[in-house]
């Protein structure tokens, strides 16, 4: 069973210096029927005008992913860390038991796009963590490329939740397999391009949930990027 969460039907907001799409209900976009799937709870497209960002807000309880398209990100977080996540990057916040941060874009000219995930993790109470990555030029298109896990095994960001959470980018005619284990979930997110998911079209901003199926397909009409979420 494939359900299709079509990109224009997301909540759309564009507040001048943010553009911004909700897949979930998310702030003011409230959607009874698109509160979150499994464990996946916000999958939020932005785009931040140049000398913009997110000031200081903060955070509990909730396993949150940065993922950057385009531009760079500017991270500074009540743990100390400051860093500036590239396109290409992905970044881990375990918000836990309190945590403050802010995110801004400081290019004078450039707009940053980017993914922000939010994970409910598998437990209260956790001691706050930041993890950054970048996803290695030498990974090979037309493959799934593990970026977080539970474990945080074969370089992947460590997760606090059973999800494992994958990235592709896939050539045109090319495409990548993924069997899902029994009782297991997907969702499928398209960050750029157009692929076809087991017989159904998605293009950027579409995303799909996936439950009962056994091998999923995902083939690039043309030049694509995906990610792809296994959820308990």
């Amino acid at each position: 069973m494939i359900n299709i969460r079509k990109s224009e039907d997301r909540g759309h907001f564009d507040h001048g210096w943010l553009d911004t799409y909700h897949t979930f209900s998310f702030a003011d976009y409230y959607d009874p029927e698109h509160m979150s799937f499994r464990t996946l709870r916000v999958i939020n497209e932005d785009r931040v005008e140049p000398e913009k960002g997110f000031g200081k807000h903060p955070h509990r309880e909730m396993e949150i992913i940065t993922y950057v398209l385009e531009g760079e990100l500017t991270h500074h977080d009540s743990m100390g860390n400051g860093s500036v996540i590239k396109s290409g990057e992905v970044q881990r916040m375990s918000a836990g038991t309190g945590i403050e941060h802010s995110e801004e874009n400081n290019s004078p000219t450039d707009e940053v796009h980017l993914l922000q995930i939010w994970i409910r993790p598998n437990e209260k109470g956790l001691t706050p963590e930041y993890e950054q990555k970048s996803i290695p030029e030498k990974a090979e298109k037309n493959k799934l490329y593990l970026i977080a896990s539970p474990v945080g095994g074969d370089g992947s960001l460590k997760i606090h939740q059973d999800v494992k959470l994958f990235s592709a980018v896939i050539d045109a005619g090319k495409e990548v397999e993924f069997e899902l284990e029994k009782d297991r979930h997907a969702w499928v997110q398209v960050a750029r391009g157009t692929v076809d998911l087991n017989g159904n079209q998605l293009r950027q901003g579409d995303g799909a949930a996936v439950s009962k199926e056994i091998k999923l397909t995902i083939s690039a009409d043309e030049n694509a990027e995906i990610l792809l979420f296994d959820l308990a």
